[in-house]
């Protein structure tokens, strides 16, 4: 189903070292590899002297000192981040601690509810020093960022479109490298795909998600993102004429092509599609639990 995307995979880094990829924007990758990060976070530092640092990453002590190595003479001012993933926001203590920096992002993770425990990933300690809206702008030395919210992956996810290069700090909304997962209960498939269209008229030529590579033609990827999740809808459509099924059973098929470790995190993206099919009336949702989407329920059409 990603025939319309084309993936970028291709990356020259060196771990913890600051590298220059605009002359506004230089990157540090931390050292956390994964099937859902990557090489790594790559935290991301916004101008010279007086800056601002994206998604300050891991809470890895090899990260935290090459980000302040990599600032020594300069002062960190801000730090944005995107969303309350473990690989994503936990330094930002530690860098807080060792600069003075207020933080700033949407709020905390699941927006501090004790029902959504299920997110292994989450990061249920930060809580933004400034809590930053949709629409908000952040202003420092030589730059200007904007907070785009952008619900679906987690609640509180934010894009930051820095104004000077009309780029956009894609966090995992959209990533060049890989689709991205959204995990019930926190995640949610129609805020995603709502998020997705948001970006559309947006004026921004450059994207810079926490993982992999800059995409240079966004609008095109994006659109083919939206392409690919109703690709999914329709594959699942398809599956229900066969008649009833679990969620498992449509992973090992519409999944076939990807490797078994990430069925698991298909699955919840399967459910995430079903939760919002179910809402629209597409399908139904029988036993055990009739008429609710579930991981152990079984589907059908109307």
């Amino acid at each position: 189903m990603t025939q319309d995307l084309v993936f970028n995979r291709e990356l020259e880094f060196d771990y913890a070292t600051a590298e220059t990829v605009s002359p506004l924007i230089r990157r540090v990758i931390a050292r956390n590899p994964g099937p859902f990060t990557f090489h790594g976070t790559g935290t991301y530092i916004i101008g010279h002297g007086k800056v601002a640092i994206v998604d300050p990453g891991p809470d890895i002590a090899e990260h935290v000192d090459a980000l302040l190595h990599a600032l020594r003479g300069e002062d960190i001012s801000h730090i944005l981040v995107t969303h309350t993933h473990r690989d994503h926001s936990p330094a930002a203590a530690a860098v807080a601690a060792a600069t003075g920096a207020p933080t700033y992002g949407f709020g905390p993770h699941a927006a501090g509810r004790s029902d959504v425990k299920i997110e292994e990933g989450g990061d249920t300690d930060f809580r933004p020093v400034h809590t930053t809206g949709d629409g908000d702008v952040i202003a420092g030395a030589g730059w200007t960022v904007e907070a785009v919210h952008t619900p679906g992956h987690l609640s509180n996810h934010l894009c930051f479109a820095l104004r000077e290069e009309a780029a956009l700090f894609s966090g995992d909304h959209v990533m060049g490298w890989s689709t991205s997962i959204v995990s019930p209960p926190d995640g949610d498939m129609a805020d995603y795909m709502a998020s997705l269209e948001k970006l559309l008229p947006r004026e921004e030529h450059r994207y810079y998600p926490t993982h992999g590579a800059p995409i240079d033609d966004p609008r095109h990827h994006v659109a083919g993102l939206i392409r690919h999740r109703k690709g999914r809808e329709a594959q699942i459509l398809a599956r229900l004429k066969e008649g009833p099924q679990t969620i498992m059973d449509m992973v090992r098929v519409n999944y076939r092509d990807t490797p078994a470790i990430l069925h698991p995190a298909a699955a919840r993206s399967m459910l995430a599609h079903l939760i919002d099919m179910t809402e629209r009336g597409l399908v139904l949702a029988e036993r055990p639990e009739s008429g609710r989407a579930s991981e152990t329920a079984t589907y059908r059409l109307p």
